[in-house]
């Protein structure tokens, strides 16, 4: 199917959990086993975020047409292969309107997309699980400028739900809305960003089931959900790569918009250390609420 070799592990956390993730054997065989602390008395979606950044922390270059993870990773397989396992995992995909505009016109948040030689892998991954369709795709707006031309919208392939503020939906009705798309407004915080629990409870309340939910970035609504303590995960690809910055162009890091340290630092527990050529695959935990 594809030549990729297996990821070595050189630490791994055992994870207790009423649930273990029936990976098939031909993405078992590469990433080892998935599992994840899901336990019902939550209360709430178990939310992930899968990252690429390089050595010296930048997540995109903001070029026009280099501006994806792509660029970052150097289009690398096993990045890729594992996004689609994440993605596959998920019964929402969360990505910010810069993420949107930093992606192909044609890109949609599937793990078939990402990675087309497991489609067939993947789609047995999430039959597994009783995972009926693809997963949700969700695009965070507060102004609402978005492009619903785009295949995203259109196609139909994926459920769509913008979420927006009052004054985003008004501009979005200005534009025909497909079918396969959906609007809500949710709770604005006090800097004017969408708070990151009310895109879970928008999230929770249109979906049947609710259990795993991944976020793609961008920087401002990573920010976000780690300042609201949403975030259980970080799934971090380090690429062997240094891209640099200078005083004409500050290209973002993981996290923009928000300062924890000195003063309230978030700290992660390294849960995964996994390695494939000269690229680190990382898995940090973090305390939520």
């Amino acid at each position: 199917m594809t030549s990729l070799t297996p990821f070595e592990s050189l630490h791994e956390t055992v994870i207790e959990s009423d649930f273990a993730f029936p990976l098939p054997v031909e993405l078992s065989d590469l990433y080892g086993p998935l599992q994840f602390p899901l336990h019902a008395e939550r209360g709430r979606p178990y939310v992930i975020a899968n990252f690429v950044s390089t050595i010296d922390g930048i997540v995109s270059l903001e070029i026009p047409g280099h501006a994806g993870g792509g660029e970052i990773s150097g289009f690398n397989a096993h990045d890729r292969m594992l996004m689609g396992i994440l993605r596959a995992a998920a019964d929402a995909v969360i990505v910010g309107a810069g993420t949107l505009r930093a992606v192909s016109p044609e890109h949609i948040w599937t793990a078939a997309y990402i990675y087309p030689a497991f489609a067939e892998a993947y789609q047995a991954f999430r039959d597994a699980m009783g995972k009926t369709g693809q997963p949700l795709n969700v695009v965070v707006s507060a102004r609402g400028e978005l492009d619903l031309s785009q295949r995203l919208f259109q196609s139909g392939e994926v459920p769509v739900l913008i979420v927006t503020t009052a004054q985003g939906q008004e501009s979005l009705r200005k534009q025909t809305i497909p079918a396969s798309t959906q609007i809500a407004v949710g709770e604005t915080l006090a800097d004017g960003q969408l708070s990151a629990r009310s895109i879970l409870d928008i999230c929770k309340s249109r979906l049947r089931q609710s259990d795993l939910i991944l976020t793609e970035g961008g920087p401002h609504l990573m920010a976000n959900f780690l300042a609201e303590k949403c975030l259980d995960e970080l799934f971090l690809t380090v690429a062997p790569q240094i891209a640099g910055r200078d005083t004409s162009n500050q290209r973002p890091a993981l996290v923009s918009g928000k300062i924890f340290a000195p003063d309230q630092p978030c700290w992660g527990k390294i849960a995964s250390i996994k390695l494939t050529g000269s690229h680190l695959f990382l898995r940090y935990a973090f305390e939520t609420v």
